[in-house]
């Protein structure tokens, strides 16, 4: 189970979207960076301080329900899922022994694409009241010692499109740019993909159809040509004919028209993958 937060900070100061996930461990430890700001891993007495948070975070974002849900209910027991997942992991950020932020992530690999493992940063959040205190650098801090513990090579982080602040305040931290995520709703997706295939095939079947009319009138053009070619005609009715002007090059003009038309017909009926890569 994943629940997505992001780090709204409009302001620039810390704020990171994060996911990541670590084997949950009874023992809390605690991760000091500066007087008065300590991180530890979520318990159960956590939970509706950490819920509180998810709602402010998700009042302060532009994403809205994007981001999380309103209900208080339903985020406690995604939060309870999160932590007791395989690997997952919930940090919580206190400033003067008050709750101010969290941070959610998740250790992911080995996988049978790659032996290496990878701390996924997905979510983190810092109380607006509290923020240029050092809470977002502990709480990565925090991080960066799961990712250790579970001998991560690589943290990745995916900020929000349009969040500067969190923006700046990963580039300060040495992140750089690698992917993006973009998101559909199962439903929306089969809907499109349905209605993609059932468009295509209409297409497809006027396309073929118009190329069939289109070789059918070439042949009736070709017999007709035929048949007046192999017809005796006798040499004042030639004679008749080359003197009509023009005669020759409106037949040859004909030709070109009809070999360009089934030139561009063939054309349109490449396979869509000579054209793209990805359908």
């Amino acid at each position: 189970m994943a629940i997505v937060l992001a780090m709204i900070d409009r302001t620039g100061t810390e704020g990171v979207s994060s996911v990541w996930t670590t084997d949950h461990v009874s023992l809390r430890r605690l991760v000091h960076v500066r007087p008065g700001v300590q991180t530890w891993q979520a318990g159960a007495d956590d939970l509706p301080a950490l819920v509180s948070l998810c709602l402010s975070a998700r009042a302060e974002s532009g994403a809205g329900s994007q981001l999380c849900s309103d209900d208080g209910a339903r985020l406690n027991s995604q939060l309870e899922a999160l932590v007791a997942s395989p690997g997952g992991q919930l940090l919580v950020g206190s400033l003067d022994g008050q709750v101010s932020g969290l941070l959610l992530g998740r250790v992911v690999g080995p996988t049978p694409f790659t032996d290496q493992v990878a701390l996924h940063v997905e979510a983190v959040y810092v109380d607006k009241n509290c923020r240029r205190r050092g809470v977002g650098h502990a709480l990565i801090a925090g991080a960066l010692a799961v990712a250790e513990e579970h001998g991560a090579t690589d943290v990745y982080s995916a900020p929000l499109p349009g969040a500067r602040g969190m923006q700046r305040f990963l580039a300060r931290l040495g992140f750089a740019p690698a992917a993006a995520h973009r998101v559909v709703t199962t439903q929306s997706l089969q809907r499109r993909l349905a209605n993609e295939g059932a468009r295509t095939s209409v297409e497809r079947r006027a396309s073929a159809r118009g190329l069939e009319d289109l070789i059918a009138r070439r042949r009736q053009v070709r017999s007709a040509m035929q048949a007046t070619e192999g017809a005796d005609v006798d040499q004042s009715s030639v004679s008749d004919l080359a003197a009509v002007p023009g005669l020759a090059v409106r037949d040859q003009s004909v030709r070109s028209s009809i070999s360009m038309h089934v030139r561009r017909a063939v054309q349109s009926r490449l396979d869509s993958g000579s054209s793209t890569t990805i359908s």
